[in-house]
């Protein structure tokens, strides 16, 4: 029996992980394209280019939020069907999409899709990953995330500039569709402690949010506010550095990404965060202030692989290390939180790092991001220091009791 409990490549756990590439191969096929779809289609301007983007964040944030608490209430099944009839539809809404204003009512819906059906794939994996593999589950779960940032932007742009939108948009439909044969595969223990939870009380509290967790998830926002200025501008930056095929910077990040994520888990698994968040802040950073000197395609794969490292080791240890922060039927809640900390990110460093580029230039923004990162670790640092603080008092407080 122990041996089973500590199983991590379960059937569960790998369809699961399957859903969630399909799920984000959709995502990252789309977000990169929008960019150049909307500038092209309707002559936008940057603002409205963000606005393709961080509406979309906005509303899976508002969807997250009431996701958790109904996954807490053990409501798993209508959460996950309801979103993903949503993404359905509205991801093949965008070829009916022929105004911006229609376009964005598109992405606002799809975005409430993906922000129930998000939220309920890692509530459901955590919930069957071993507590004691939760750094390394939830890191090779995370890969299915990496495989999707690594290949499905350089397709969603091929698809568009080979193919047109029409086709790109037929892919990404189909990869939605694809995730309901499977997600009936799966069995329903995923959530077995969250329905238990709700059925041994008779009116659970509403709670959105657990102060625990703050700390980890602002960290992790100002590192998605980075990959937010990545994920909208990096074509742009390409074709003002005149850079052959600036989408290769996805490419080359994630397989960074998928290198370090298994090992990254056993670290923080072993140590615990202090031993993989400063070393990926750092990597982040030097990432970050290489693209802004990049004139080249090698100077741009190096930024790539820096930041790739640096990324695929901090996000995966900072959701494990919120999951750990609060109990098996806050798992939602605190899973709504990890990815809205990242939606809230992308929104904010789409518009903030926007508005940078446009006053500056797209080198000077990429220059103030590193800054963010630099704040990310004086942010950690003062954390340690208190932790430090409080354990030296304490150990103090037993030495006089004794």
């Amino acid at each position: 029996m122990e041996g089973q409990r500590e199983k991590l490549w379960t059937k569960d756990f790998v369809l699961l992980t399957i859903c969630n590439l399909l799920l984000f191969m959709n995502l990252q096929m789309m977000t990169p394209a929008f960019p150049a779809y909307v500038s092209g289609r309707f002559h936008a301007n940057d603002f409205t280019v963000s606005l393709v983007i961080s509406l979309f964040a906005l509303s899976a944030i508002v969807a997250r939020l009431f996701s958790g608490e109904a996954l807490k209430r053990g409501k798993r099944n209508q959460i996950l069907i309801a979103g993903l009839c949503l993404a359905l539809l509205s991801s093949a809404g965008y070829f009916w999409s022929g105004t911006i204003a229609m376009l964005l009512v598109m992405r606002i819906l799809f975005g409430a899709g993906f922000g129930m059906v998000s939220t309920t794939f890692p509530t459901m994996t955590s919930n069957i990953v071993p507590p004691k593999r939760m750094g390394e589950g939830m890191g090779y779960f995370g890969l299915s995330t990496s495989l999707a940032m690594s290949i499905a932007p350089v397709i969603g742009l091929g698809l568009l500039g080979e193919y047109g939108f029409g086709t790109l948009v037929a892919v990404a439909t189909v990869l939605i569709l694809l995730i309901f044969p499977l997600i009936r595969l799966v069995r329903s223990s995923g959530t077995q402690p969250a329905k238990k939870m709700a059925a041994s009380h008779h009116a659970p509290k509403v709670q959105f949010f657990d102060r625990a967790i703050l700390l980890p998830c602002f960290l992790n926002l100002l590192l998605s506010i980075t990959y937010g200025g990545l994920i909208s501008f990096i074509a742009l930056f390409g074709a003002e550095a005149n850079l052959a095929n600036p989408g290769w910077f996805f490419l080359c990040n994630a397989i960074a990404i998928l290198l370090v994520r298994p090992i990254s888990g056993k670290i923080f698994d072993k140590k615990g965060h202090i031993a993989v968040l400063i070393p990926g802040a750092l990597l982040v950073l030097a990432g970050l202030l290489i693209l802004s000197y990049t004139t080249t395609m090698n100077v741009l794969m190096i930024s790539a692989a820096f930041y790739g490292l640096g990324y695929g080791i901090l996000q995966p240890s900072i959701q494990a290390w919120i999951i750990n922060l609060v109990t098996p039927e806050k798992r939602g809640m605190a899973n709504a939180a990890f990815l809205n900390s990242i939606d809230l990110g992308i929104a904010l460093g789409s518009m903030l790092l926007g508005v940078i580029a446009t006053a500056t230039s797209y080198p000077t923004m990429y220059r103030m991001s590193a800054l963010l990162m630099a704040f990310f670790l004086f942010i950690y640092f003062l954390y340690l220091a208190g932790q430090a603080k409080r354990r030296k008092a304490y150990i103090a407080g037993k030495e006089l009791g004794a």
